[in-house]
């Protein structure tokens, strides 16, 4: 099949995906909602629907009225891109090696740790200080996700499990941590002293959006880690291993490193997406649990075809639509939950493999069929051209 073929086949199986999930969402909404008559269960889907399509940049109130544009819903919605779009370029680089690595959950968490701990306890310029704490998060989780990396490529131990239980284990050392030595007792909740007023983020709009220059280095390490995927040979060892791992070893690869690699790095992109997050949105830090924007990472990797360069794209859907079921839990009675469900069905689709596979094998069998016939053809012209 051609490369132009795959392309929009992928964009069909996906937008079909979407799709299907959005129509459960509807199904769900329907039987969920208030209303004694069928009308009246109608209306409230809909009005849940305004709130979710439409709520995330437009102003609605709880009758479904769509008012005029609000660029603060729409800074929300950047804003909470930030930390999806490091854990979905993590996803990406470790599926792209065929390794089913879930610890950008736990190494968000670590890494926003790392940061906070630094951005009280460490006193740096205003300039360097967010720098260092961010570069320290990423080192830290980089050298986590070397212990699945290692086990897998020497011992054969499932990287899946491995980091799955890896991020509890993250979790609640760092609760530990926090409860025992490093929260605020000052404090009625769990939560560690306040940052350094130099150690934090500044903000790209002052609207309480959050939306920190964590953006932009975000879109940054979108573009680097694209380029490391298809423009050198340590992405291209990576890619192949995804596609082929024992051609790759028998090829001369070193598999084993290559896997490594591949974990490193996606533990240090997961770790950055944390430390941004924290630095960037919080005054202190207080995570107790994970914060699961590991989990979004990994429909985020699967809509965007584990290609860098789309996370954005996938990961503007995702917290579009988290808006918007957040929207739909306040004016519509809707639970906020929704969004689990969507990302189930989505994940569900793109994780089966026979889901447009007779499609798929039909555009295989044209591609082929035409060209076989543009070979004859030329044959046939070059024949001519001889007598």
């Amino acid at each position: 099949m051609t490369k132009k073929r795959s392309f929009w086949f992928s964009i069909l199986r996906g937008a079909l995906a979407i799709t299907i999930a959005l129509i459960v969402a509807v199904v769900l909404l329907y039987i969920s909602s208030e209303g004694e008559t069928a009308s009246e269960k109608l209306a409230t889907t809909g009005n849940a629907l305004k709130q979710l399509l439409v709520g995330p940049l437009f102003k609605t109130n709880s009758k479904g009225e769509i008012g005029a544009f609000q660029s603060k819903r729409l800074t929300d919605v950047l804003a909470s891109m930030i930390p999806i779009m490091f854990t979905g370029l993590s996803i990406s680089v470790m599926f792209s090696a065929n390794q089913f690595n879930l610890g950008a959950e736990g190494g968000c968490m670590l890494g926003g740790f790392t940061a906070g701990m630094l951005a009280i306890y460490v006193t740096l310029p205003a300039g360097i200080h967010p720098f260092v704490c961010i570069l320290a998060a990423a080192v830290v989780t980089g050298l986590v996700l070397f212990i699945p990396g290692v086990l897998k490529a020497k011992l054969g131990v499932s990287e899946m499990v491995c980091s799955l239980m890896l991020n509890y284990v993250i979790m609640y050392v760092i609760k530990y941590l926090m409860n025992m030595y490093l929260a605020d007792k000052s404090k009625g909740q769990v939560q560690s002293y306040p940052f350094l007023e130099s150690a934090k983020l500044s903000q790209l709009v002052e609207d309480g959006s959050k939306l920190s220059v964590g953006f932009i280095i975000a879109i940054v390490f979108v573009i680097l880690t694209g380029l490391f995927m298809y423009r050198t040979r340590w992405g291209y060892a990576i890619r192949m291993i995804g596609i082929n791992q024992d051609f790759s070893m028998y090829s001369g690869m070193n598999v084993a490193s290559v896997i490594i690699l591949s974990q490193v790095i996606g533990g240090i992109l997961g770790g950055m997406g944390g430390a941004i997050e924290v630095l960037g949105r919080f005054k202190y830090y207080n995570w107790q649990s994970l914060p699961g924007y590991g989990w979004t990472g990994v429909t985020i990797a699967i809509l965007a075809g584990n290609n860098p360069f789309y996370v954005p794209i996938a990961a503007f859907f995702m917290a579009y639509l988290t808006k918007g079921c957040s929207l739909m839990s306040t004016y519509a009675g809707v639970p906020a939950q929704l969004i689990d469900i969507v990302q189930g069905v989505i994940f569900l689709f793109f994780a089966a493999e026979q889901f447009l596979a007779r499609y798929r094998q039909k555009l295989v069998v044209r591609t082929a069929e035409e060209e076989i016939a543009a070979k004859k053809a030329a044959e046939a012209e070059e024949g001519g051209a001889d007598i």
